[in-house]
């Protein structure tokens, strides 16, 4: 049920607008990709113990830099955060009820 109303939720709602939004545009596509792979060959180099060659540093920067500055991505971060937001909210009702449950003499059966 909590699942069903969360989903509900405005900013749910536009999280997922924001994330489609970003599937469809095959250039920021592109770029994410290339993130992975670069991410990959970054963690490689670190497993072995080598610094990643300078040439794979400056690219992921180079194309990181390029995903921030995107609008799409923006409008992810953006809608996400507020998304995390409900959610916290939720956590600190569910956390209150939790304590006030804890301390009722009251034993409900299972």
């Amino acid at each position: 049920e909590l699942g069903r109303l969360l989903g509900q939720t405005e900013e749910y709602k536009t999280l997922q607008r924001a994330k489609e939004r970003v599937s469809n545009e095959r250039s920021m596509i592109t770029l994410l990709n290339r993130l992975s792979e670069l991410e990959s060959e970054i963690a490689r180099a670190l497993q072995q113990g080598q610094e990643p060659p300078q040439a794979i540093a400056e690219e992921y920067e180079r194309i990181f830099g390029e995903v921030q500055g995107r609008a799409e991505y923006q409008a992810i971060v953006a809608a996400q955060s507020n998304f995390d937001k409900v959610l916290a909210r939720v956590n600190d009702e569910i956390s209150k009820g939790m304590t006030t449950a804890s301390q009722s003499r009251i034993i409900l059966p299972s």
